[in-house]
């Protein structure tokens, strides 16, 4: 079960709770920080962080800050150390929760659920935090709930693509490929589409049975050797039998 489980966690698109409105330019601070992060460049945003914690170490959004710069830069535990100092600090950052949650999702989805359900208790139209409910209970086996919640996300934020990913993806898992296929056929197959989505249009393709298909779609972006490799870890997706939700 490790092995889809990875397969499906690579798949499933996790959110970022992060406001545009805050990313403003300015004199350092918190909002640079966020604006580095979301520019792409985490380095820059952990040194800003860093230097608002010399000023004041219970800065919680610095902690939130360089906790996700830390896991952006592939440090989960230091990721970790900074998303809990945070929660000791306010037990009711939603912001701190959420970076938890992403980074508990593979290693301890039921947890990660904890946290995102948390969130909604006080945000309940929180998109980032249902997709990522989603995902939780995907990872878990519960795909009814899983497409609940992403159609939930949905509803709060209807461009989130992640959630109509996840959603069509979770179909998928549920024995519903045929149903999945055309809500990610157009996203799939579009001009600006990611290698991830792609990919994820190509699992979906082989849960259904068009192996061809999805060989054509994967041979974009991978080598002969690797395509056939993602082939056998998507026909092992689709072999996994859901887990029926409890009472």
């Amino acid at each position: 079960m490790r092995i889809p489980l990875l397969i499906l966690a690579s798949l499933l698109a996790a959110c970022s709770d992060r406001n545009s409105s805050q990313l403003r330019t300015g004199q350092p601070g918190l909002s640079v920080a966020r604006a580095a992060l979301a520019s792409g460049a985490p380095g820059v945003a952990a040194n800003v962080a860093e230097k608002l914690l010399a000023q004041n170490p219970r800065d919680v959004g610095a902690l939130v800050s360089r906790g996700d710069a830390a896991a952006a830069l592939g440090r989960t535990e230091d990721a970790m150390a900074s998303y809990t100092e945070a929660l000791v600090i306010d037990r009711s950052s939603f912001e701190a929760k959420m970076g938890l949650g992403r980074l508990r999702l593979t290693s301890d989805p039921a947890q990660a659920q904890m946290l995102f359900l948390s969130v909604l208790e006080k945000q309940p139209r929180n998109a980032a935090a249902l997709n990522n409910l989603g995902i939780a209970h995907d990872l878990q086996g519960d795909h009814t709930s899983a497409q609940n919640a992403y159609r939930r996300a949905l509803g709060a934020d209807p461009s989130m693509r992640g959630a109509e990913v996840n959603l069509a993806l979770s179909l998928a898992l549920n024995g519903q490929a045929a149903n999945a296929v055309p809500l990610l056929v157009p996203l799939g197959q579009s001009s600006n589409a990611s290698p991830r989505l792609r990919h994820s249009l190509a699992a979906v393709l082989m849960m259904a049975g068009d192996q061809e298909a999805a060989r054509r779609i994967l041979s974009q972006d991978l080598s002969p050797e690797q395509v056939e490799r993602a082939l056998l870890g998507y026909d092992a997706l689709g072999s996994v039998a859901p887990v029926p939700a409890g009472p």
